[in-house]
């Protein structure tokens, strides 16, 4: 067969090497709409905020969360201390929060973190759309899956309770996968001319459905059509992924290799469950299966699978370590547990950095934008979230730095050291900047045209 014959479906066809197959620069030709070199966002979330003692507490030297020091010459806890052969690569940011969640409690805030939408803590619940969606309708065309959205404890959850990051452009929860299997599979497995049947068989049964519920439209009251809104909303949905369905089924799956995968893992056993649910979004980035993922490490207030994960460093349920700070060691016991979730985020970084970027200069990280975060920080305080950011080098991000924003607060003692709800009910006496301006900045950065995104206008200076 001659050179110019090859392309990359013959090519995936007749493989048979297990190896995560990314866009060859050989084949390039064919993906003229795509492109140069891939861009990625990642963001995991984490419940139940960080250790954040005070000052005047002898924990404060080792296991408050946020370094100390200034914008380049900053030090590292032991809270964060795992991160330290990354630094030149990692962001830490202080300072930011969504002024909609200020006044509400940790326990309801985790919906809005990608979204900064005013959902309240209470009463009537509307969301928007999250970040990573947006990114994915930019970026969803050149890959098989627009999204990959998972959590530990899978599916949706409730408002204001969500086990989700991800929402999609009507505000509506997208559901989280959370078993390695049912990812993998999803992610490698569905191809060929079952699936071209199935996908008959489901655009049949659409069309009669939306046949069906136009007439019914007609018939119904003001509440009611308002349900069947949402209802036929959903129905777009599923059409769009059809649609995309479609145009992917006679494209091979990737093959990859699944020797670091432990596909029957359980929150139970929680480092090969953390390390396998990296490894699958690694193996989706590698692959261009997506380029857009969201992890949620847990729901706000509640048991589940997530409570688990604290095991893996021999401590109790993780949402009761926010509870046992001022007990002995309690400061310590929750540092390291944000400590083995740093380290996890490490790890998956340093594997994007070990990985040469197929189509562009650099590795996979320089042009991977990940955050790790969460929405509270002190005790369920919805201000100054926690959150590291790294890579995306090559779409010019400068690492290497401790980011303080706003004013009053630059030693992140303001609502440090509590362990009551007396500091989410009490006034707030500094000033944080819209964490949406860094949203903004990133989805700009990413290659989508716009200044404003939750509520809040313009970029955020110095990322």
């Amino acid at each position: 067969m001659a050179p110019t014959s090859l392309n990359r479906r013959r090519f995936l066809y007749g493989t048979g090497i297990a190896l995560a197959l990314p866009r060859f620069e050989t084949f390039a030709a064919e993906d003229k709409n795509r492109e140069a070199t891939p861009k990625r966002f990642v963001s995991v979330y984490h419940p139940d905020g960080v250790g954040l003692p005070l000052k005047s507490d002898p924990a404060w030297k080792d296991w408050s969360w946020f370094p100390r020091g200034g914008e380049r010459d900053f030090e590292l806890t032991k809270v964060l201390d795992v991160l330290e052969p990354l630094r030149g690569d990692i962001t830490v940011y202080s300072g930011l929060s969504h002024p909609a969640a200020r006044t509400v409690h940790g326990h309801s805030n985790a919906d809005q973190y990608l979204t900064g939408a005013p959902t309240g803590g209470h009463g009537p619940y509307k969301n928007s759309v999250s970040i990573d969606q947006v990114y994915a309708a930019y970026a969803g065309e050149f890959t098989r899956h627009s999204s990959l959205v998972m959590s530990t404890n899978g599916g949706i959850g409730a408002p204001r309770g969500a086990q989700t990051q991800s929402f999609n452009r009507e505000g509506r929860p997208i559901p989280a996968m959370n078993k390695p299997k049912q990812i993998f599979d999803t992610l490698f497995l569905t191809s060929g001319k079952d699936a071209r049947a199935k996908l008959a068989r489901s655009k049949s049964a659409l069309d009669l459905l939306i046949a069906n519920t136009r007439s019914l439209g007609r018939q119904l009251s003001k509440d009611d059509q308002q349900v069947l809104q949402q209802y036929l909303d959903a129905v777009r949905d599923t059409e769009v992924k059809l649609a995309k369905a479609q145009r992917w089924v006679d494209t091979p799956i990737p093959k990859v290799d699944t020797r670091n995968l432990t596909l029957d893992a359980e929150p139970t056993e929680a480092r090969l469950y953390f390390e396998t649910m990296y490894e699958l979004i690694y193996l989706a980035f590698r692959s261009d299966s997506t380029r857009v993922a969201t992890f949620q490490l847990g729901r706000e207030n509640g048991e589940g699978p997530h409570d688990l994960l604290s095991k893996a460093v021999g401590l109790g349920n993780a949402h009761g370590l926010t509870h046992a700070v001022k007990q002995p060691k309690g400061w310590e016991n929750l540092g390291t547990y944000n400590r083995y979730q740093a380290e996890e985020f490490g790890r998956f970084i340093q594997k994007l950095k070990d990985t040469p970027e197929a189509d562009g200069p650099g590795n996979m990280l320089d042009n991977t934008f990940a955050m790790h975060g969460s929405a509270s920080s002190s005790f369920h305080l919805s201000r100054n979230y926690p959150i590291i950011s790294a890579g995306g080098k090559n779409m010019g991000f400068q690492n290497g730095r401790y980011l303080k924003f706003g004013t009053g607060n630059e030693d992140n003692q303001a609502g440090a050291g509590i362990a009551t709800d007396a500091g989410w009910r009490g006034k707030m006496e500094v000033q944080e900047l819209p964490l949406s301006r860094l949203f903004v900045t990133v989805l700009q950065r990413l290659g989508v045209e716009t200044d404003s995104f939750g509520g809040a206008t313009g970029t955020l200076d110095r990322v």
